[in-house]
């Protein structure tokens, strides 16, 4: 999902956070712009906060940023780290992209530095997230930590976060197509722009990648000198009997299963630790590692909803799960999830799905053909470009999967109810980010 997230906050005054995101959106006429250029200028203006940060983890990739530094974060936490983090994009509140020291940045503190940053850019050009980055590294260099776990918004070389010079480490999860309209068509070209956060002389940890993606990587990394470990080759982070055994040239570790369900987050995990485990500087003892899997928290990646609003629109007994995951890798890590689940515990799956006309969404749909009962097409509210619902579910039918369309998300878990199913259903909500974050906020479970 691309940095443009749309916010959600209800602007309350001139100062409110939601009233100052508006007015910078409105600084740019596209809402992606790939370049450095505006952001650097802006920094400079500032005083160069981005020189001043606590030791850099920065994170690229199209699948598993988002829950490598999840379990990233909760390691180094359970080691008594402060630990910053700033991801893209938020599912419900702006302040989730800023985390400080274990708490999200309150309203009083984003809309300070976003009204510095505001100031000092007066009216040039500059795009929402570049400047909400300025904003969220003046947060980080005035809050004592001691990582800030740095996640690209979209592409890298020419991504806004990527003006930190010299980071602890580069990190880049699992590539896959995506974001066609701006970082290119084919896997050569994304790894390229993803490479582009390779630094000279800086370790580069990279996840399990298709050939055609490695090879540019292994090129990148050798023309900057960058110490290069290798999932696969310099580490390994497996299931064996429910657990996680993870092992390097430093030993093996046998640890508990990932918080986050799915097979894919075994391989998150080992990435995670695999990069703690090789950066001696931060001293990472061997129990933070157990304690930080059993604690890993990512909003919108396979979470089980427990209460809530939409969850009583359900029979008594259904499981409702969220997920984000929008591409046909992101779609296959979400199958094999419920797949597993369907193998532990049998229930009538029901998808509800919304997606944008910018997904590969056909290449989505596939991974649930012989999986779902039904698809239940849902429009995204508030989101640019988004597919039809009844496009979403021609699409679906025309693949083999049953599908009807619904006008809201809550309509569509009430039919669900409507259909007398012997067995409480499993119920996905899914296909975006977007609906994710929407599902959330209707369900009155904002991530904290």
């Amino acid at each position: 999902m691309p940095h443009d997230r749309d916010h959600r906050d209800k602007p309350g005054g001139d100062n409110s956070v939601g009233a100052i995101v508006a007015r910078l959106s409105a600084l740019h006429p596209k809402r992606i712009d790939l370049s450095l250029e505006r952001v650097e200028r802006l920094l400079a203006a500032l005083g160069h906060p981005e020189r001043n940060l606590p030791p850099v983890i920065h994170v690229a990739g199209t699948n598993g940023k988002g829950s490598t530094i999840a379990f990233m974060r909760a390691i180094l936490e359970a080691a008594g780290k402060r630990v910053h983090v700033y991801t893209s994009p938020h599912l419900v509140r702006y302040n989730e992209r800023f985390r400080l020291a274990g708490r999200l940045a309150t309203d009083a503190e984003l809309a300070q530095v976003l009204e510095e940053c505001e100031r000092a850019n007066g009216d040039a050009p500059i795009t929402a997230f570049e400047i909400t980055t300025a904003a969220g590294f003046l947060l980080f260099a005035r809050h004592p930590g001691d990582v800030l776990l740095l996640e690209v918004g979209l592409g890298g070389r020419l991504d806004a976060t990527n003006v930190v010079e010299r980071p602890l480490a580069s990190v880049i999860t699992p590539i896959s197509i995506d974001h066609v309209d701006f970082l290119g068509p084919t896997l050569d070209k994304i790894a390229v722009e993803k490479a582009g956060i390779i630094k000279r002389g800086v370790p580069v940890f990279i996840g399990a990648q298709p050939r055609e993606a490695l090879e540019t990587l292994e090129r990148q990394a050798e023309k900057m000198r960058a110490p290069l470990k290798l999932a696969g080759q310099d580490w390994t982070s497996t299931e064996e009997r429910g657990r996680l055994v993870y092992q390097d040239e430093s030993g093996l570790l046998d640890l508990p299963a990932p918080k986050l369900p799915g097979r894919h987050q075994f391989e998150n995990a080992g990435i995670a630790i695999a990069v703690l485990r090789h950066l001696s500087g931060l001293a990472v003892p061997a129990a933070a590692y157990e304690t930080g899997l059993s604690r890993a928290d990512w909003p919108a990646r396979m979470q089980r909803i427990g209460t809530g609003k939409l969850l009583d629109l359900l029979p008594p007994g259904s499981e409702l799960w969220i997920d984000g995951g929008h591409n046909p890798d992101g779609g296959r890590a979400v199958a094999a999830a419920l797949a597993d689940l369907e193998e532990r515990v049998s229930r009538p799956l029901v998808m509800v799905s919304g997606m944008l006309a910018t997904k590969d969404s056909t290449g989505f749909l596939r991974n649930f053909v012989g999986l779902a009962r039904e698809l239940i097409a849902v429009n995204v509210a508030g989101a640019d470009k988004p597919l039809p619902a009844d496009q979403l579910a021609d699409e679906a039918r025309a693949i083999g999967l049953p599908a009807t369309t619904s006008n809201s998300v809550e309509q569509a878990l009430a039919n669900v109810g409507a259909r007398g199913l012997s067995i409480p259903p499993r119920v996905l909500i899914g296909g975006s980010l977007y609906l994710a974050g929407e599902a959330l906020r209707l369900n009155g479970t904002p991530p904290l």
